[in-house]
């Protein structure tokens, strides 16, 4: 059983859960969501497996997951991109928000997620537990995509991308 890291609204450790009954409970805690762009500044998306607990089948970001207990923030997301996407690099730290959102099969998601970004240009190796799907899309084209069909991305995509923070760092990528 996987567990995760429970925290405050300052993301101090308060202890572990297993991470279905923190889904189950909607109880905070500790993730991190990965967005990797090409040299053209497309991202990289990933299609849900199916088989997932939640948001099975929806198109989200490259990569998210929870650090495990004791397991450093910068580690855990570069193991879950190999993992999930078969990518190996080490994205950066660029901002966190804490979230609150009801999901299919009667769970929640309450996050204190970390958004790391990164540059990749490729083709990943999708562990199929994980992902169905990918496919590259420039801002533009998914920002039109989710206003025309909202409920085919996750919850926390959608946030991420609408987050001000998020705006600052393209801005600063020159990605925007």
């Amino acid at each position: 059983m996987e567990h995760v890291i429970l925290v405050d609204e300052h993301d101090a450790e308060l202890g572990t859960m297993e991470k279905l009954e923190a889904h189950q409970r909607g109880l905070l805690h500790r993730a991190f969501s990965i967005i990797l762009f090409n040299s053209k500044g497309e991202l990289l998306l990933q299609k849900r497996a199916l088989k997932k607990y939640h948001s099975g089948g929806l198109w989200t970001n490259t990569c998210c997951s929870h650090p495990l207990p004791s397991e450093n923030l910068m580690l855990a997301t570069k193991r879950k991109l190999g993992q999930e996407m078969g990518i190996h690099l080490q994205p950066q730290f660029a901002f966190k928000f804490i979230y609150k959102a009801k999901l299919d099969n009667e769970l929640m998601e309450h996050e204190c997620d970390h958004v790391f970004i990164g540059h990749f240009d490729g083709a990943p190796l999708l562990n199929p537990d994980e992902a169905m799907d990918w496919r590259y899309e420039s801002l533009s084209s998914l920002r039109s995509s989710i206003k025309k069909k909202p409920a085919i991305f996750s919850c926390w995509f959608k946030m991420i991308l609408e987050h001000p923070e998020f705006a600052i760092k393209l801005d600063l990528l020159q990605l925007n």
